[in-house]
């Protein structure tokens, strides 16, 4: 359950107006250049003083604030006050910064490193005032006290009785991790509720008739009905305490991905979950992550099992699965497996649970394979690194896993001794005499014997060091390296056979001693130590599947490596200009490649603990991976080599590199230039985008999808950065989930002379 810091409350002066709204009456109104901070620690109250607006801290961490809705009831214990919306979802700020209702009607969130991070966007709506109302929703009204703006049209991952959720709304699971920021609920275009996990992958629908037009409502005697055009109920679920005298209740997809009904109880002081979407909690995707496999116990909780085993021993996190040559298959009764990356799996019907067993054992690209015994025989190979799934002795399937053991360089055990010889001496005429030639048979055979034996020995010890003395290389941790890799330069040019093949102007391909192979990266700058070793480990410890690991550095005299993880297909730059690889990036292809790389860039640029840059996304800085996957790479180097200061310009730079990937992917054009910026800004005016697209794109080009590409890369390139829209809102608009307007000119593919000096 999200908690919150506890914040004595300040009253805000609220000037009373008489206007009702929505269902609730809006009885207090807050004027123009009103301002609300984390160090004067003000909030914003309802009439009723049952919610609160300000800044609070969920996290662990000091000097990170959020700004939101949370209740305020003094019924309710300060450490039971739920955040129920919050400004940008999950933006962090700091300890310096204000949220102000600016005087040309703008809701404004300024942090003090970044500058403004987020904005209502509501300057052209005559806003004249905002009000929080009784009912939670924070609104901005015009002079006639109409509501032009309202917290409930942008929910986070909360609902409040008598709030709606239409078909273009969305619930977003708080991030917590790098799973649970993938959970959506949404609304389908048959009417549907939907939870969906990333962009791809649905495990609960509501189940109810395929009717358009429906508005999904939270009322407020604990149900959540569909309701159509006439606002009648096609559809409900209700709470345990359904009509019962509850005064609080509120709607919550949770940071687990599942959707929950709260309920105040006033006798034990506490929220109390009264319905949740997926009774089987390991029926929800990704459940224990990535690499884990759920069990749902007899007491209706889950237990995460590591299947490929522990990294550190830890249970919280388990390992990928093996390398390629691994053939060992442990098996697991009643258990489901399925890849998350790609979600698809390879699938073969009508075979046996033997010949399915030998089909994985007998790939190399084979991690992992489920067998269902429900008459299909099917059977289902993962040939990704991202293997979870879930237990259940109700399962009729059977799955494997790949495991390795470390074999020995011979097993001792299996070296027999050869039987001694019968007699060193010849019977002759009932006398003994000497065999000269046994004798000297014998002490030959056991002399090479012994000269084989300790030869095996020291072959044998030799092998032990010199894996544990390369086991010990990769097992080094340098100071706060986040498990980073820290490797001497001899043993670099080792790894790299002296740097001999090189994959770009300053990278290498090198191989690990665990087979993994790697790129190699000569900063070729010369960068105090201290500020090196933190700087890496601050990238060390971003990860995203969107984003290259950073798995390692080297940090020697002079010499300053950095070591990434080795993605297959080489880079969207070598695809676009080679005629061959380019017939890969289809249309549908390109789409993705820039709805990936714009997650990963809003990942560097809100997820993280800190805020990152990227400083020089291009093309070449983004690899395709064996799926063809797009993954960014190089990000955050110029915190390593420059220690350049976060500020709202660095993400504004990225949104406008950004649109520049964006035309040269569709376009196929390598150099952008503003002119060749221009003639596509005229050409999309004049209704003829279609002349901009890369002639090598021959089919399966979808014109609304196309439209709403170039609205946004066009909207990334306005001279004006703060008309530039931030990476989040670029993700939604490539979803589909947001629409966007037409563009304005002027904008530029080049830095204005301003931003230059």
């Amino acid at each position: 359950m999200l908690e919150q810091g506890g914040y004595s409350l300040k009253w805000y002066f609220l000037l009373a107006i008489s206007a009702g709204f929505l269902l609730h009456s809006v009885v207090s109104q807050i004027p123009l250049d009103s301002k609300i901070s984390v160090q004067d620690n003000n909030f914003w109250v309802s009439p009723n003083g049952e919610f609160a607006f300000g800044f609070f801290n969920l996290s662990d961490q000091p000097n990170q604030y959020s700004i939101g809705i949370r209740f305020n009831s003094k019924s309710i214990p300060v450490d039971k006050q739920i955040v129920v919306w919050v400004v940008g979802a999950d933006l962090v700020v700091g300890s310096e910064s204000y949220f102000l209702l600016a005087n040309n009607g703008e809701l404004v969130l300024h942090d003090s490193l970044k500058g403004v991070v987020w904005t209502s966007k509501t300057s052209l709506l005559s806003v004249a005032s905002a009000a929080l109302g009784d009912n939670g929703n924070l609104v901005l009204l015009n002079a006639k006290k109409d509501i032009v703006w309202n917290s409930f049209d942008i929910p986070t991952d909360t609902l409040l009785p008598g709030q709606n959720l239409s078909i273009l709304q969305t619930l977003r699971a708080a991030s917590k991790n790098s799973m649970s920021s993938y959970y959506t609920l949404f609304m389908n275009a048959s009417g549907q509720l939907q939870l969906r996990w990333e962009s791809h992958v649905i495990y609960w629908t509501s189940n109810s008739p395929s009717i358009s037009n429906l508005t999904a409502f939270f009322s407020s005697d604990g149900a959540l009905q569909l309701r159509d055009q006439k606002w009648r109920p096609v559809w409900s679920v209700f709470g345990e305490d359904h009509n019962d005298s509850i005064r609080y209740r509120f709607l919550r997809l949770d940071v687990d991905g599942n959707l929950r009904l709260y309920s105040w109880v006033d006798a034990s002081q506490s929220w109390r979950s009264v319905w949740q979407a997926v009774e089987n909690q390991c029926k929800v995707f990704a459940t224990c992550g990535q690499h884990g496999i759920c069990l749902f116990t007899a007491s209706a909780t889950t237990d995460c099992r590591c299947p490929f085993g522990l990294i550190n021993g830890s249970i919280s996190s388990c390992s990928i699965p093996f390398q390629q040559r691994c053939r060992t298959m442990v098996k697991y009764e009643h258990t489901f497996l399925y890849g998350m990356y790609p979600p698809t799996d390879n699938s073969v019907s009508q075979i046996s649970l033997l010949q399915c067993k030998r089909l994985c054992e007998n790939d190399p690209l084979c991690r992992a394979v489920t067998f269902t015994n429900d008459g299909t025989g099917s059977c289902l190979l993962k040939k990704t690194q991202y293997v979870s799934g879930y237990m259940d002795p109700s399962l009729r399937s059977v799955s494997f896993v790949k495991k390795c053991s470390d074999p020995l360089a011979v097993d001792l055990s299996l070296v027999k001794s050869p039987p001694p010889p019968q007699s060193l001496l010849l019977v002759k005429g009932g006398s003994h005499k000497f065999c000269v030639p046994c004798l000297i048979g014998a002490v030959s055979g056991t002399f090479a014997i012994f000269i084989v034996v300790h030869v095996v020995i020291a072959l044998y010890i030799f092998k032990i060091r010199n894996c544990r003395r390369k086991n010990a290389a990769l097992a080094y941790k340098g100071p706060n390296s986040n498990g980073l890799i820290v490797l001497p330069f001899s043993e670099l040019k080792e790894l790299t056979q002296n740097f001999e093949h090189q994959i770009g102007p300053t990278m290498f391909q090198g191989i690990l001693p665990n087979d993994q192979p790697v790129a190699v990266k000569d900063l070729k700058a010369t960068i105090e130590e201290r500020r090196y070793r933190v700087a890496v480990s601050k990238i060390g410890s971003i990860s995203h599947k969107n984003l290259v690991k950073l798995v390692g550095y080297c940090c020697e005299l002079h010499h300053r490596f950095l070591i990434y993880e080795y993605v297959k297909n080489g880079s969207v730059e070598k695809h676009m200009e080679d005629p061959k690889l380019c017939k890969r990036l289809t249309w549908g292809k390109r789409v993705d490649i820039c709805l990936n790389v714009a997650r990963a860039v809003s990942y560097l640029h809100s997820g993280c603990r800190e805020f990152v840059n990227h400083g020089n996304l291009k093309c070449g800085n983004v690899v395709l991976d064996e799926n063809l996957d797009a993954k960014v790479t190089e990000f955050g180097l110029e915190r390593v080599i420059s220690e350049t200061s976060c500020s709202d310009s660095s993400a504004e730079r990225d949104v406008e590199d950004f649109g520049k990937m964006i035309l040269t992917i569709f376009s196929g054009c390598k150099e952008l230039g503003e002119e060749l910026c221009e003639w596509a800004y005229k050409e999309w005016m004049e209704g003829h985008a279609m002349n901009v697209l890369d002639r090598r794109i021959h089919c399966g080009v979808d014109s609304e999808e196309m439209e709403r590409i170039m609205r946004i890369a066009f909207w990334c390139l306005q001279t004006d950065g703060r008309r530039r829209p931030s990476m989040r809102e670029v993700v939604k608009v490539l979803e589909g989930k947001l629409s966007v307007d037409p563009p304005p000119p002027p904008f530029a593919c080049q830095k204005s002379l301003e931003q230059e000096e």
